[in-house]
């Protein structure tokens, strides 16, 4: 019998239905007008996008031209990539255009839903930014989708790191400009640290599209984009702290798996205490918990993290002596980015690498408060309903579940629970080699680069060849995903979400064909393609008789949106397949979230080494322990985000004020207003109101009169006039300000004083952004024993910020105040002087590149000498520093670079 909810959905439809449902008829009208857009030549199609411009102008909306927009770029993608729009791809970017996330399953082809919402809004001329996961796949869908825009008489761009200024400017004029969400963040925070309007990269936020919406706007959006400028020096406290670490019991301390976090024991603090007495950090007789220690106890905490929670080849890899980031959702490797707060270097130094100096902020931002910035937001992954919740609570954004182009044809089996790790493992195994027989291709996902290569050395002893993808074998990342649907394939993965290659049963047929082209250029192409195509149909069909792509999950991942992701991989566009995963107890999930009334059950159901529990049920309670842990990271990020709304607030402010300055020709009323509250200020404190004059403090007054205001004026002998107040004394020093603010300014020349203003004004403004990001740097770290008072944290954060805040912008009026008081043009031989500083720091930059050169060319040299005889110098076209270059060779091979050395010693070394 069914339930009330179950029978109101058989009858009205889900919510989801029905919003598919009501759009039906928008694509309905798209269909119809095919005809008409078929007849048009390639010139028509870029006439109609002049035609829609000019109808948005005459008061037309965005939703008025949508119909004909998706029409006319259907047309385009058909004639320039040879792709018809299926109607759930029309569906898809319907729902994008109205500001929520599509979630379509891997393979309904995304990256040409994007074009038709990206088209239609970049006809306002505000520019559409469609953004991804990497650099690579950047690049890869701007060129791939560039040609759908030229077809359509638009621009496409594309930004990378370290992209030169004049180009990226150009790719941010286009229409559409495609790029990573860390590039546009920090593209973001570099536009608010600029002094021109001219060299703003962002004009606009009107309308972005995300790709990997989940992977992007909560699993990154944890840790905040920060630009940040070197610190202090403090190699030695690291390396001593490293030291002290190993040497604490396991009594000295408590690890909290579910929360991540260590914390000293009371025996802990009083082993620590000797310890940094014997090594002079600390002096004797001050406790540990003194506020003088604040630092060193900061610095333990740290170094007990970094040797306690983060583990070698999972949350990390080293690599040609640097400590690399690994992603824990993508298994990527993360380089450039850094842990804060000194636990990056405890990291190295208990890898005993170079410790890289600590840096200070100079901007952050959070990727939740970026993506906020924006007019409107829309979204594409293959797994959002599970986040739905958060996405509206955030972004506002809905999710919509778009169906499949072909019904979903893929198994999937319940979990499989075995009692131990090494029981899991050889069920495994045993499974692979079934499979393998038979020649279906195998997916395996694992959570770390370690489990990944302790089943590679399991298939290895089996005789079973296989591909292994993690961070380390991040260069050939696309090829071997490509080539994971090839009859007889085993591929081991870390992770697999947002790899934007799909897995095609029997291989990638352009990569057969350019491989082909490679082996045989002076093959006819066309003939050659049609060979390859026949090959890869006949092995598509081996694949599919053979079942189709096997997903086999190593473990449960906390999120149940990362296992959809791995399942995903499978079965797309209609195609058969499987999937099950492989559970033990001794797995984290279970392990850390009680397991042990499951264990208990186990043993009294008398169950044997080796069998496993399979029941819907297990799934169930699995999918409660996950949607547990999911909301608990859902509630740790609403908080950051709470009180990083608080320093938002004032980012806006900061930044919109830059802006206004920045567009400004004069601001000479701002700083006259600015000195002109500096005096009040100063009679306030000197000649406080409603006192007599005996009691006003003038010669403070006149010695803060200099300084500040850069005026002598007689002070003290007006405040002893008869009959004088303060107001009269208040008119006088605005007065004197003014003149002398005038001489200045016949002295430099209006357009100069004018350039001056702005320049001391903008390079204020940074500074104490910059030191106030440091004060709610600390705030925020101490802020939470307030909950000791019983007094709610964030509160005391938002009253304390404020106060901090009020103070920043006095002291910032009295600096502009002060340095332009004090500014004044250089004498002939200053300017000479400051020339020769210039000039000698030239020629030492010039030395150092000079120096740095030889060095380059002795190492060359070196390696010459210990190459083989016959090598003979690098391979064409191999850059150094760009792995994509070096080709595919063989561990055993011989190195690109022309050393002559094996692959593995040279480039190829993993560490």
């Amino acid at each position: 019998m069914l339930g009330f909810g179950a029978l109101a959905r058989k009858v009205f439809g889900t919510p989801n239905d029905r919003k598919i449902k009501a759009i039906r008829p928008l694509v309905e009208k798209i269909n119809a007008l095919e005809p008409e857009f078929e007849k048009l030549s390639d010139e028509g199609l870029k006439e109609k996008t002049d035609e829609f411009r000019k109808r948005l102008e005459a008061g037309e909306s965005l939703d008025d031209l949508l119909p004909e927009a998706f029409a006319n770029c259907r047309e385009a993608a058909k004639r320039a990539l040879g792709l018809r729009a299926f109607d759930v791809q029309l569906m898809g970017g319907i729902f994008l255009h109205q500001g929520n996330i599509s979630e379509m399953k891997t393979g309904e082809g995304k990256t040409l839903v994007a074009t038709f919402p990206a088209y239609l809004n970049a006809l306002e001329g505000k520019g559409v930014h469609v953004v991804t996961v990497n650099e690579y796949l950047a690049k890869r869908d701007s060129e791939w989708m560039g040609k759908v825009f030229a077809a359509l008489g638009m621009t496409t761009g594309v930004i990378w790191s370290n992209m030169p200024d004049a180009e990226k400017l150009a790719a941010y004029a286009a229409d559409v400009t495609y790029g990573t969400n860390n590039e546009f963040g920090f593209d973001y925070l570099r536009d608010n640290m600029k002094a021109e309007l001219s060299q703003l990269y962002q004009k606009h936020h009107h309308y972005a599209i995300v790709d990997e919406v989940d992977s992007i706007l909560i699993d990154e959006a944890r840790t905040p984009l920060i630009i940040s400028g070197p610190a202090d020096d403090r190699t030695d406290l690291y390396k001593t702290i490293d030291q002290i670490i190993p040497l604490l019991e396991e009594s000295h301390y408590e690890i909290d798996e579910k929360t991540r976090n260590v914390t000293f024991t009371d025996e802990g603090n009083e082993f620590l205490e000797q310890q940094l007495v014997a090594r002079g950090l600390l002096p004797e007789g001050q406790p540990l918990y003194d506020p003088e220690s604040t630092t060193i106890v900061h610095h333990l905490n740290q170094g007990l993290r970094a040797h306690k929670l983060f583990q070698k080849d999972k949350d990390y890899i080293v690599r040609n002596g640097e400590v690399i980031l690994i992603d824990e959702f993508t298994g990527r490797m993360m380089p450039g980015r850094r842990l804060s707060e000194g636990l990056h270097q405890a990291i190295e130094a208990k890898e005993g690498v170079a410790i890289q100096p600590e840096n200070v902020t100079l901007a952050s931002i959070t990727l939740q408060n970026y993506f906020r910035l924006y007019d409107k937001l829309a979204g594409m992954t293959g797994t959002a309903m599970t986040e739905a919740e958060e996405f509206m609570e955030i972004y506002g954004l809905g999710v919509v579940e778009v169906p499949t182009n072909r019904p979903v044809a893929r198994i999937d089996e319940d979990d499989k629970v075995y009692r131990t790790a090494a029981e899991k493992y050889r069920a495994m195994i045993e499974d692979i080699k079934k499979a393998h027989e038979k020649g279906q291709p195998i997916l395996v996902g694992t959570t770390s680069i370690e489990k990944s290569e302790m089943l590679s050395q399991m298939l290895t002893a089996e005789g079973i060849k296989h591909n292994v993808l993690n961070a380390r074998h991040h260069e050939q990342e696309a090829e071997i995903v490509a080539e994971a649907g090839r009859f007889g394939a085993v591929t081991i993965a870390t992770n697999m979400a947002g790899r934007g290659t799909d897995i095609q049963l029997g291989g990638n047929i352009e990569l057969k064909v350019l491989r082909a082209l490679a082996e045989n250029p002076e093959a006819d192409p066309a003939e050659l393609r049609a060979a390859e195509e026949a090959k890869h149909a006949e092995e598509k069909q081996k694949v599919i008789e053979a079942g189709g792509l096997f997903v086999m999950g190593s473990e449960r991942h906390e999120s149940r949106r990362i296992d959809n992701q791995l399942r995903g991989r499978s079965g797309r566009q209609g195609d058969p397949g499987r999937t099950a995963f492989y559970l033990s107890l001794e797995d984290d999930l279970m392990r850390i979230f009680g397991s042990e009334r499951l264990d208990k059950v186990l043993k009294t159901l008398g169950m044997k080494e080796g069998e496993a529990i399979i029941h819907p049920w297990v799934n169930k309670s699995l999918e409660r322990a996950q949607a547990k842990v999911e909301a608990r990271n859902f509630d740790i990020r609403k908080n950051l985000l709470k009180f990083d709304d608080v320093m938002n607030d004032q980012r806006k402010v900061i930044f919109k004020q830059r802006r206004e300055i920045m567009g400004s020709e004069d601001l000479s009323d701002v700083v006259r207003d600015m000195r002109e509250e500096v005096i009040d200020d100063l009679l306030d404190e000197y000649m406080p109101p409603r006192t007599y004059a005996d009691q006003w403090n003038t010669e403070g007054l006149y010695a803060q009169v200099i300084e500040k205001l850069g005026v002598d004026v007689p002070v003290m002998e007006w405040a002893a006039e008869e009959g004088v107040d303060d107001e009269q004394i208040r008119e006088r020093l605005i007065k004197a300000t003014d003149e002398m603010m005038a001489r200045k300014a016949a002295d430099f020349g209006p357009e100069t004083m004018r350039t001056i203003e702005k320049q001391v004004l903008l390079q204020v403004i940074d500074t104490k952004w910059r030191e106030h990001l440091l004060k709610l740097e600390h705030l925020r770290s101490v802020i939470g024993f307030r909950g000791y008072a019983q007094r709610d944290p964030l509160n005391e954060y938002k009253s304390e910020a404020f106060q901090l805040f009020q103070g920043m912008l006095d002291s910032l009026r009295v600096d502009v105040t002060r340095q332009l008081a004090h500014v004044r043009p250089l004498t002939q031989e200053e300017q000479q002087q400051m020339l020769a500083q210039m000039e000698a720091q030239r020629a030492e930059m010039q030395r150092q590149m000079e120096q740095a050169a030889a060095a380059s060319e002795a190492k060359a040299l070196e390696r010459a000498g210990d190459a083989d005889p016959a090598s003979s110098g690098a391979a064409p076209g191999f850059v150094e520093d760009d792995p994509s270059t070096w080709g595919n060779p063989g561990r055993n091979e011989k190195c690109p670079c022309g050393s002559g050395k094996k692959f593995k010693h040279c480039h190829g070394r993993l560490v």
